[in-house]
This record gives structure tokens, C-alpha cells and sequence, in this order.
């Protein structure tokens, strides 16, 4: 089992942070988080989205929200303290993050971004992020996550 532990998943471990693995077939090409909370048997109000923007001072930035949420650029721009921020292109998600689009974890990037997570998941017990591989997820504490990437907790959503 051991050779299937994802980077995400090294990192809890030597940490010693709990968590849960969850697999779902993709082989449908399913992979936005809707689909992804449905096939993990999952409110979708736990699934969380993990997204890379890039700010007006060429900062990387990491975004974490419900699947079902739109990120509000605004309020992520004066999160970050920045006049304004911007998705950064699929094709550029590996060469910031490490990860693919559908397997991109907050936990484990190539460098230690500046990381906000959305508000919503004070509301919650656990919250499901990428695991760093297509097909795998993982769950855990919310405040573990936010400590795990020194995040910071804020209102994100549109």
C-alpha cells in the first residue's frame, strides 16, 4: 500500500496528522469536484477545490473552496493584498504547483504559497481535498489543513 502514498499523503504522515484516503474511478473523465463528491459519496459542502491564482505582483497565491463555489476574485485579491489576482492557466498549474488540473493538492507544492481557505469550513468536521493524484482524495480536520499550510480562514465565495 505504501507505493500508492501520494507526496499529500508523506507529508501528513511524518506530520502525524490523522486522515482518511478515499479513491473514485475517473476513468469517465469525471474530475471536476460535483462529480468527484458524488462518486466519494460526499456533501459537496465538504469537498473543497484546491486553486492556484497569481496577483498583480506575480505572487502565487492558493485558493481552497466548496466545489460547488465560484472563488470571488475580489475578495481573494484583498486577501492577499494585492490590486488584483488572476487563475492562473491550466497548462501552468505543474510548473507552480507539482500537480495536474483535477489532482492539485494545497498540501505538498513545489513551494510553500501563501494559502487561504475558505470560512466555510469552520461549518464542517472534515473537509475532502485532492489527495495529488487524480482519483485520490483525502479527508481530514479542517484545522489540521489550515496549520498544515498556515493558511488563513477567510470568506472567499461569490
Amino acid at each position: 500500500m505504501a507505493e500508492s502514498k501520494t507526496n499529500a499523503m508523506r507529508i501528513l504522515d511524518s506530520k502525524k496528522v490523522s486522515y482518511d484516503m478515499l479513491t473514485y474511478d475517473n476513468k469517465d473523465g469525471k474530475i471536476d469536484g460535483i462529480s468527484v463528491a458524488e462518486k466519494i459519496g460526499r456533501d459537496p459542502k465538504e469537498v473543497y477545490k484546491t486553486l492556484v491564482a497569481q496577483g498583480a505582483s506575480k505572487n502565487i497565491y492558493v485558493f481552497v473552496i466548496p466545489v460547488a463555489e465560484e472563488l470571488d476574485l475580489k475578495k481573494a485579491a484583498k486577501a492577499a493584498t494585492e490590486k488584483k489576482v488572476e487563475m492562473i492557466h491550466v497548462k501552468d498549474i505543474q510548473k507552480w504547483t507539482g500537480y495536474i488540473r483535477g489532482g492539485c493538492s494545497p498540501i505538498g507544492m513545489k513551494k510553500e504559497y501563501r494559502t487561504f481557505i475558505d470560512e466555510s469550513c469552520l461549518l464542517v468536521d472534515s473537509i475532502v481535498v485532492s489527495a495529488g493524484k487524480i482519483g485520490v482524495q483525502i479527508v481530514l480536520d479542517p484545522a489540521s489543513l489550515k496549520d498544515l499550510t498556515k493558511a488563513e480562514i477567510i470568506d472567499l465565495n461569490k
